[in-house]
């Protein structure tokens, strides 16, 4: 096997390597782009799903919910 014909068998290698590569990365996207749209249309915007239907929280209220929340987050102690 002279120099030309490895050259030449080299390129070719990286051609069916490149060739195999793009067209994986191709099918790739499409499919994601396909799950993607299937899933917007069948479910819906996470905007328009709500918490609950609860009276808003007034201010005093937020308040200790906030305080508690950060109390039992300091007294946690080290568990992890």
């Amino acid at each position: 096997m002279d120099e030309t014909e490895l050259i030449g068998r080299g390129v070719e290698l990286m051609l069916v390597g490149m060739g195999t590569v793009f067209t994986f990365l191709t099918l790739l996207v499409l499919s994601t782009s396909l799950m993607s749209a299937v899933v917007r249309r069948f479910l819906p915007d996470a905007s328009t799903l709500s918490a609950g239907e609860g009276a808003p929280a007034s201010e005093g209220e937020l308040l200790a919910v906030v305080s508690a929340a950060v109390s039992a987050y300091r007294n946690r102690g080290d568990k992890s």
